[in-house]
């Protein structure tokens, strides 16, 4: 339920507050957000199996973002795509999460079909 508010109030500040962000800066953003997507889609997981932890879905959520970007900056310094080791290995982790995902709802639903 608080993540569905969460969600929901996300979608209001959104709409609400139009945030330009300068295209020299766009790099370092798709690379943090996709180290959130990455995070998201970890802790919805975590959540199906109930094994979830806030405060391991927080940490991993900034400190992922963060680091995702500082990664980015760094290798645009030295000339280096080094962004796209961070888009690799979250890509990868985010496919991964959404299989168990998959594979965990499609159970539950079996489960409830049984009973």
């Amino acid at each position: 339920m608080v993540a569905f508010i969460g969600l929901i109030i996300g979608i209001i500040v959104g709409a609400v507050w139009q945030i330009n962000i300068p295209d020299k800066f766009s790099p370092y953003m798709s690379v943090a957000i996709l180290a959130c997507l990455d995070s998201v889609f970890g802790a919805f997981r975590a959540n199906l199996s109930k094994n979830f932890q806030a405060d391991i879905f927080i940490s991993g959520f900034f400190g992922n973002a963060v680091l995702a970007a500082a990664l980015a900056y760094l290798g645009d310094k030295l000339g280096v795509p080094i962004y796209l080791a961070a888009v690799i290995v979250f890509g990868g982790r985010i496919f991964n999460n959404f299989a168990i995902i998959r594979r965990l709802l499609i159970e539950k639903a079996k489960s409830h079909e049984v009973k």
